[in-house]
């Protein structure tokens, strides 16, 4: 049985209207390089710090802890400012489809590439806490662990918190490359989700077990006999979305 479900934040569950995407793009930007979409889109998903980390050296500018700490504080500036302007939302039937998992019995937390500075509010704004009366049952942020995504241990992490031994019972959702890659490295069943940047080719390119339009399609997704009671029952599944490559 499927006993954990655990999504990326923005782009997957959150709505937040491309502002993180703009905010990374502009901190790194402001140091005096130059991006690409194609460069800041690789990157989404990932811990926010080893993104611009990045993102600075691939411009060829100066990268010491001293630059890339400045340009992370001005990122969660901007971020903040944009969300003042135009606050998140959940995305269409994240919450309903959390609630059905949890009356279920299955487990549901949050990883994100946020640190845990940037996450709560943005979790506060929602109004999503963590406890038994509350929408989630974990939440783990990029700064908690050794690494970041692609890394599995986010995700590892998760089902630490909720209990959960075996990979075989863990879904990892993601609308990011990077939110794939780490849940084929974490060895639980990585599910693509259309509701960020990428369309379904973009994602489908890469390992995966299913491409879903939503988060709001993981409950019918387990609705089989089986439930996904291992990866392989997950992969003969393809009735609700595109062919498995992984």
């Amino acid at each position: 049985m499927i006993k954990l479900v655990a999504c990326d934040m923005a782009g997957t569950t959150i709505d937040e209207h491309g502002d993180v995407y703009v905010a990374l793009a502009r901190c790194v930007e402001e140091t005096g390089v130059t991006t690409t979409e194609e460069a800041v889109q690789e990157w989404m998903g990932a811990d926010k710090v080893e993104a611009i980390t990045a993102l600075i050296q691939a411009g060829g500018g100066t990268v010491d802890p001293a630059t890339v700490g400045a340009a992370f504080t001005r990122f969660k500036e901007l971020l903040a400012g944009f969300y003042d302007a135009n606050p998140p939302v959940a995305l269409e039937g994240v919450e309903e489809a959390f609630r059905e998992l949890r009356r279920r019995g299955v487990k549901v937390a949050l990883t994100t590439g946020f640190s845990r500075d940037v996450a709560e509010p943005l979790l506060e704004r929602l109004g999503w806490g963590v406890g038994p009366e509350e929408m989630l049952d974990a939440v783990v942020c990029s700064d908690e662990v050794a690494a970041g995504r692609p890394a599995p241990f986010m995700i590892h992490r998760a089902m630490e918190l909720t209990g959960v031994q075996d990979v075989r019972a863990v879904i990892a959702a993601g609308d990011t490359v990077n939110d794939l890659a780490a849940a084929n490295n974490a060895g639980v069943s990585a599910v693509g989700v259309l509701t960020g940047k990428l369309g379904r080719e973009a994602l489908a390119a890469y390992p995966h077990h299913r491409i879903l339009a939503g988060v709001k399609d993981i409950p019918a997704l387990l609705q089989s006999p089986n439930q996904g009671t291992a990866r392989a029952p997950l992969e003969a599944q393809c009735d609700v979305c595109c062919p498995s490559v992984g």
